[in-house]
């Protein structure tokens, strides 16, 4: 556990990581473990993503990967938890919603050690979800903007089809309606 960062940082961090996974898709790729060990910190706050080690091809949507999903439990996206090879950028998508929900909370948002405890805990979001009209446990992420917390569905929607690109994500008012007065944003 660390100590939650304000809304606004995260919004800066989060316009400079997700405008990193449109360049990724751009050029046809899928990273597939982008989570905060793979994130470097440079001076003036720039955010570099590393490890390609994983990385793929995109595939056409009827086409399956070669190789089984890789990356980190706690960052898998449902998809991959399901044994489901014709996944795309969105699993990106949902590892970015990960991460923004760590960064506002100051935890990571699953524990699992093992896929059945993950698939868990993952049942247990999607009930929370759903009890709070969609949105998260308002008391997780209490002083997250209405706009913000949209953003974080969106990246954290469970149906593939229906998550946030990184696109519609940077088009989003959250992010488009936003001016950092002592962040210079490089996108």
């Amino acid at each position: 556990m660390w100590r939650p960062l304000s809304e606004d940082v995260v919004r800066v961090m989060m316009r400079r990581l997700v405008s990193a996974g449109k360049k990724i898709h751009g050029v046809g790729f899928i990273h597939r473990d982008m989570k905060p060990e793979n994130v470097l910190v440079c001076p003036f706050g720039e955010l570099k993503v590393c490890d390609f080690g994983s990385a793929t091809r995109q595939k056409p949507a009827e086409k399956a990967h070669e190789a089984s999903p890789v990356g980190t439990l706690q960052y898998n996206a449902p998809e991959l938890l399901d044994g489901n090879w014709y996944y795309g950028p969105g699993v990106d998508m949902w590892v970015l919603g990960c991460v923004m929900a760590e960064l506002l909370s100051g935890e990571t948002l699953f524990e699992a050690e093992t896929r059945e405890e993950m698939l868990d805990e993952m049942s247990e979001l999607r009930d929370r979800m759903t009890s709070a009209a969609g949105k998260l446990d308002p008391e997780c992420l209490a002083d997250l903007s209405e706009t913000g917390r949209d953003v974080l569905t969106g990246l954290l929607a469970f149906c593939p089809e229906k998550r946030l690109t990184a696109a519609e994500a940077l088009e989003h008012p959250w992010f488009k309606n936003f001016k950092s007065p002592w962040i210079h944003d490089i996108v």
